[in-house]
């Protein structure tokens, strides 16, 4: 499940970009920390879903709530002209989808 913030108003070609990179260094951290979760998912298809939030707050939000339930999440950011990181997007699994939508289910797709 890929989450991307839609208060940065980022293009598409950059929305796209973002994904893949969400999209594959979860897909790493997935098969380092759970690999049979991570055979599986790979096995089946490699399911992705981009949903979207609000706002960096929103993002975070949800980050912490995936690491609480030990969930494989990482963040895409990127430096913002003040060289503070902007996080634009987070990948959460692969992962049992029963856990990831206690996180994510009342998120709307991109």
């Amino acid at each position: 499940m890929i989450v991307v913030r839609r208060d940065l108003k980022m293009g598409v070609g950059k929305t796209a970009t973002q994904v893949a990179h969400a999209a594959v260094l979860g897909a790493e951290k997935s098969r380092q920390t759970d690999f049979a979760t991570f055979s599986k998912w790979l096995d089946s298809g490699q399911a992705k879903v981009v949903l979207k939030v609000r706002s960096l707050e929103e993002l975070i939000g949800l980050r912490q709530t995936a690491e609480e339930l030990l969930l494989p999440v990482v963040l895409i950011e990127e430096p913002s002209p003040k060289h503070f990181m902007t996080g634009l997007c987070i990948c959460i699994g692969p992962a049992q989808s029963t856990s990831i939508d206690k996180v994510t289910r009342h998120l709307k797709l991109l």
